[in-house]
């Protein structure tokens, strides 16, 4: 093993050798445990529901944007506003 002129300042720059560790069954159920509470948990679940209602709203806004840009639904309108402030 060689030794570099300067040395580390952090343990970011230390570097050690990949040394294969054993891991007992213990360890192994500990360590499913903890994903499948991580993957059951509701963390960030409002968040995401959140995020799928705004997604729907720009898409009925974006419906509405191509509706209101026929000209039979302007036509539509425009006598409704017509009529509406028509005087008699």
């Amino acid at each position: 093993m060689s030794t570099s002129p300067t040395t580390p300042t952090t343990a970011a720059d230390r570097t050690f050798p990949s040394v294969p560790v054993a891991v007992p069954a213990a360890g192994r159920a500990g360590r499913a445990s903890r994903t499948r509470r991580r993957w059951l948990s509701e963390d960030g679940a409002a968040t995401a529901e959140y995020a799928i209602v705004i997604m729907a709203a720009v898409g009925f806004a974006g419906l509405l944007v191509v509706i209101m840009r026929s000209d039979e639904v302007r036509g539509v309108l425009s006598d409704l506003v017509r009529s509406a402030l028509s005087v008699g």
